[in-house]
């Protein structure tokens, strides 16, 4: 899996549908068909960068998430 944001495969699991990238320190959280991709506040809150990603490029990191799992 590659972060949608930076490219990074530096991907970690942090919970059963969410990641985290440090490379670009990124929330990934997937449901179902579904990514949604949070930025992690200074106060630990998420703040949603979903309208920053076109859907296409959502949909073709969602296909290498299933493949690895």
């Amino acid at each position: 899996m590659k972060c949608p944001n930076c490219g990074s495969k530096d991907i970690g699991k942090i919970g059963s549908h969410q990641f985290y990238c440090w490379g670009c320190f990124i929330e990934l959280t997937v449901n179902g068909e579904k990514m949604s991709v949070y930025q992690v506040e200074e106060d630990g809150t998420l703040s949603s960068l979903d309208d920053l990603f076109c859907g296409e490029d959502m949909a073709q990191e969602m296909t290498h998430l299933h493949a690895s799992s």
